[in-house]
């Protein structure tokens, strides 16, 4: 089976609809995933940048955003790098309104069972139960 790469551009165009015709696209193309016709592969920045795009140009907020990414995660025939991180990044980003690139390290730095982190953030990084902050 071939396995294709699906950037940030298309996520956008699907979950926003802004190309109806673009949209429509898409979705034809996670159908043919569906139907193992095709295995789609993404990462966990491709979906960071989503996060990002949806925030900054779309003004959606994080409790709008959140669905959004985890209905990426959870659709047939796409594969997505480091998705279990995304996926306990998101709880943080949704309900401890951490900006979604925080709360993604503090899913790696649980993962990795790193508790200190040096860093001058203290609005975001603050919030994360089980992290310490540090500066040095």
């Amino acid at each position: 089976m071939n396995r294709c790469f699906v950037d940030t551009n298309l996520f956008i165009r699907y979950l926003t609809n802004d190309d109806p015709a673009l949209a429509d696209r898409v979705e034809r193309l996670l159908d043919d995933a569906q139907a193992d016709k095709v295995l789609l592969v993404t990462t966990e920045l491709v979906l960071a940048e989503t996060v990002w795009v949806l925030e900054s140009s779309y003004k959606l907020a994080s409790r709008e955003i959140a669905p959004l990414i985890r209905g990426i995660l959870a659709t047939p025939g796409l594969e997505v790098i480091n998705g279990d991180l995304v996926g306990k990044a998101l709880v943080l980003y949704e309900l401890q309104h951490v900006d979604f690139v925080d709360a993604y390290i503090a899913a790696l730095m649980h993962k990795q069972g790193i508790v200190d982190i040096y860093s001058y953030d203290r609005k975001h990084l603050s919030r994360v139960p089980g992290i310490t902050r540090r500066e040095p």
